[in-house]
C-alpha cells in the first residue's frame, strides 16, 4: 500500500461509517461489500477478488462501489477485518486460562482457528499494512497476557511476532496439504494427504533407511510410540520454555 492507500484504510477501518463519495444512494455497507469479498475470497482464493467480482455479488456496478471503497487494497483491509475472529470471543477462555503460557495456549489456538476457516488470510495478512480494531484486538490480549511478567516492550512484542510465526508455519503447512479444519481426517491426520505421504516415506525407508538411519529411527519410533502431528503444541511449549527462561531471568533479577 502507498501512503495515500494507508490512510484510506485507516478511515474505512477507524473512522465513522463511510458514506458514498457522491452520486445516489446506493444502500450499501461496509460490513456488507466485506462479507461479499469474503466470500468470494473462501471459494476462489484472495486471487480471485476483484472490485468487478464484488460489485457484482452486490448487485451494483463497479463505480458504485468505488464509491465506497477506493480499491482492491482497502477491501482486502476490510476482508481481513471481517474475517478475524472477533477477540472477545476469547475472553472467557483466556480467564480460565492457567498463568501467560495457558492464556498464550490458548490465543495461538484461536489464531491458527482463524486461519483455518479463512487460509487466504495467511497471504493478506503479510507485509506493511494498516491493522483493524479486531486485529489490534488480538495483540493486545496476547500482550496482556504477559503483562507482569518483567519483559520489555520489545521483547513482548517480539514474543507474539514469533508465536505468530509458528501459528503461520502450521497453517501453512496444513494449506499445502490440502487444506481442512487439522481434525483426525485433515491434512494432518489419519486420513490426509500427509498420512498418505508418512506411508510412502515408511516404504521407502524401509528399502533405504540403512542410508538415512536417523530418520530411520525417528521414523520406526513414531510407528511404535506416536507423537506425530503434534508440532503447533510441542513448537508452542518449546517457544514457552525460552520464553519462560527469559521471565524468570527478568523476575528474579
Amino acid at each position: 500500500m502507498s501512503g495515500e492507500q494507508w490512510g484510506a484504510a485507516v478511515r474505512l477501518l477507524w473512522g465513522p461509517p463511510a458514506k458514498p463519495a457522491r452520486g445516489p444512494k446506493r444502500g450499501l455497507t461496509l460490513e456488507g461489500i466485506a462479507a461479499a469479498g469474503v466470500g468470494i475470497a473462501d471459494a476462489q482464493g484472495l486471487g480471485g477478488v476483484s472490485m468487478q467480482l464484488v460489485a457484482g455479488e452486490l448487485g451494483v456496478t463497479k463505480m458504485a462501489l468505488y464509491r465506497y471503497v477506493p480499491g482492491k487494497s482497502e477491501l482486502v483491509a476490510l476482508m481481513v477485518e471481517s474475517a478475524m475472529p472477533e477477540p472477545v470471543l476469547l475472553d472467557e477462555a483466556l480467564a480460565d486460562a492457567d498463568g501467560w503460557r495457558g492464556k498464550l495456549g490458548v490465543w495461538a489456538r484461536g489464531l491458527l482457528a482463524g486461519f483455518r476457516e479463512h487460509p487466504w488470510l495467511l497471504e493478506a495478512t503479510v507485509g506493511a499494512r494498516v491493522m483493524g480494531p479486531r486485529e489490534i484486538g488480538w495483540m493486545e490480549r496476547a500482550l496482556v497476557a504477559l503483562d507482569g511478567c518483567g519483559l520489555s516492550g520489545a521483547e513482548a512484542m517480539d514474543t507474539v511476532v514469533l508465536m505468530s510465526g509458528h501459528v503461520r508455519g502450521i497453517a501453512e503447512q496444513e494449506r499445502a496439504a490440502g487444506g481442512g479444519t487439522g481434525g483426525p481426517d485433515g491434512p494432518g491426520g489419519r486420513g490426509g494427504p500427509d498420512a498418505e505421504l508418512g506411508k510412502l516415506l515408511g516404504e521407502v525407508m524401509r528399502e533405504h533407511g540403512e542410508r538415512y538411519p536417523a530418520l530411520n529411527a525417528a521414523l520406526t519410533s513414531v510407528a511404535e510410540h506416536g507423537g506425530q502431528d503434534q508440532a503447533l503444541e510441542f513448537g508452542l511449549e518449546r517457544i514457552f520454555d525460552g520464553v519462560g527462561l527469559l521471565v524468570e531471568r527478568r523476575t528474579r533479577g
